[in-house]
């Protein structure tokens, strides 16, 4: 799993090319999805999700790990009229593994910004987690951890770190309604407090918390108390303000 976390990290941080460059040879641009070279063990289709068919999608393909064989592909859409056409990034996907099946695929809006990406991280041909973003940001992502094709983590995320999660432990939920039964909180990428539903009611009947965290929180806030009441008491300034 490390691994492939650090491959999908490379594979998509791959910048977007421009409308021409000195990467044409070593790119493959078609319109159609590539098919296995004759005798190969790869399949012919590589379940990509991108579409590559609309009348006005350039495709580029590529071999990022050095087998001969495309791994990524970028869709872009043609903008504009003849000579002003640019192209918007609009899909990439990478095969992580590199058994011929794309793994992770993402998608981008108009501006050529991320909107969300499916990945398989286990390898299994199902995609298991679905990142949303927001402005180019992470604000969620929804997990299958037990490989029964059903959302079971929510992950929420401010400005890039996670802030909350929320699990479905017992499997209550459905398609259409959500029903977490434990609910974990962090604070500076450390889970502080968590709160969990025995009975299914939907409220938390535990909570258990950090208790190092807690009793750091409580001797900074009782510092601030102090400085507070330094400051504002006369008499009592510090050298600095004297």
């Amino acid at each position: 799993m490390k691994n492939a976390s650090i491959a999908l990290l490379l594979v998509l941080g791959v910048a977007a090319p421009g409308c021409g460059g000195s990467n044409e040879e070593s790119d493959r641009r078609t319109g159609s999805r590539s098919r296995a070279m004759e005798g190969s063990s790869r399949p012919d289709d590589d379940q990509g999700r991108c579409d590559t068919d609309a009348g006005d999608r350039e495709v580029s393909e590529y071999d990022t790990s050095g087998d001969d064989y495309p791994d990524v592909r970028r869709v872009f859409r043609r903008v504009g009229t003849a000579p002003l056409i640019r192209l918007i990034l609009t899909c990439r996907e990478a095969d992580l593994n590199g058994d011929g099946i794309k793994d992770v695929v993402r998608y981008y809006n108009d501006e050529g910004r991320p909107l969300r990406e499916e990945a398989d991280r286990d390898f299994d041909g199902t995609m298991d987690s679905i990142t949303f973003y927001q402005d180019g940001r992470i604000v969620r992502q929804e997990q299958d951890s037990d490989a029964d094709g059903r959302v079971d983590t929510k992950i929420f995320f401010e400005r890039g770190r996670t802030v909350r999660t929320e699990r479905d432990l017992a499997g209550r939920s459905t398609p259409t309604h959500w029903q977490p039964d434990r609910w974990e909180y962090f604070e500076d990428g450390r889970m502080v407090r968590m709160g969990t539903d025995l009975d299914g009611d939907g409220n938390v009947d535990r909570w258990d918390r950090d208790s190092v965290w807690n009793e750091e929180r409580r001797a900074a806030d009782n510092q601030d108390t102090i400085d507070e009441a330094v400051d504002t008491t006369p008499g009592m300034e510090s050298e600095d303000e004297s």
